[in-house]
C-alpha cells in the first residue's frame, strides 16, 4: 500500500487539531508549549508533503521546514525562559493564576 498526499494530509490535520484542543484546554503552560509545537510540526509536515508530491525537483519546502524549526527552537527557548521567571516569582506554572501578564 501506496502512501499517498491524503494519509499524510490526515496525519497532519490530526496533529494540527490535537494541537488546537491541547493549547485551549490546558491550564499548565509546559502543556501549552507542548501543544505549538505539535502545531508547528503539522505545518512541517504540510510543507514537506506538498514540497515531495507537487515540485519533487526543487527543495522550498524543506528550506521552509529549517527556517520553522530554527524559529521553533527560539520560541521554545523564549518560553521556557519565561516559564522559568514566572514560577520564580509565583511558584506556580498555571495560566488562570498569572493575572498582571494579561495587562
Amino acid at each position: 500500500m501506496e502512501i499517498t498526499l491524503y494519509h499524510i494530509l490526515f496525519l497532519s490535520t490530526a496533529l494540527f487539531f490535537i494541537g488546537i484542543y491541547g493549547l485551549f484546554t490546558r491550564r499548565n503552560m509546559i502543556t501549552m508549549l507542548m501543544a505549538i509545537e505539535l502545531i508547528l510540526n503539522s505545518v512541517n509536515i504540510n510543507f514537506v508533503a506538498f514540497n515531495k508530491y507537487l515540485y519533487p525537483e526543487n527543495l522550498d519546502g524543506v528550506f521552509f521546514v529549517i527556517f520553522i524549526i530554527a524559529i521553533a527552537a527560539a520560541e521554545a527557548a523564549v518560553a521556557i525562559a519565561i516559564i522559568i521567571n514566572l514560577y520564580r516569582s509565583h511558584k506556580t506554572i498555571d495560566v488562570e493564576s498569572t493575572e498582571e501578564m494579561k495587562f
